[in-house]
């Protein structure tokens, strides 16, 4: 059985197989487990995905379905599960696209963050490798998610890259 720390904090690109690390990393605890997703399935393609990723977990999951109300849901855990949060990316697009208050919602969301009371693996894509993006809405995302980022990675125990599949520690020791 695999011990992880509180808050374990994964990042990575698109596709770069940080999802399916972390799932791996929650599994080997033993814990019951609990998948809180952010995506919203707006099209068949999305549906489709969203279908293919709960038959992959199979049924030792328990999924909750949540696009904004995060900190909430986070609060409202009780000890002796694990949490994989996947992922903050889309749950900060969720809440600029609905016209919150991104400050606010990321203070928020650090709030619940640190009084989970089992361990918690957030995902999260990092979006500033890339070119400046050419809108004025791409680049206050891209400004928002780099210093909740930043923020998360301040916050946790151990911070977890990935690329091409394969992990790396940049804060703490890998589990």
């Amino acid at each position: 059985m695999k011990k992880l720390q509180r808050v374990t904090f994964v990042l990575g690109g698109a596709s770069s197989g940080k999802s399916v690390w972390a799932e791996q990393c929650v599994i080997g605890t033993n814990l019951p487990r609990i998948y809180l997703a952010t995506a919203q399935a707006f099209d068949d393609e999305m549906r489709a995905k969203v279908a293919q990723h709960r038959h992959q977990r199979g049924p030792d999951w328990t999924t909750v379905e949540e696009p904004l109300e995060i900190p909430q849901v986070l609060r409202d855990q009780s000890a002796g599960a694990i949490v994989l949060l996947d992922c903050v990316t889309l749950w900060l697009s969720n809440v600029l696209l609905a016209g919150r208050d991104t400050d606010a919602a990321c203070a928020d969301l650090l709030a619940a963050v640190a009084t989970v009371p089992g361990p918690l693996v957030i995902i999260s894509n990092e979006v500033g490798m890339g070119i400046v993006p050419d809108n004025a809405l791409s680049r206050r995302f891209r400004s928002a998610q780099g210093r909740l980022n930043r923020d998360l990675a301040a916050s946790a125990d151990t911070v977890v890259a990935v690329m091409a599949g394969l992990p790396l520690a940049l804060k703490g020791d890998l589990p």
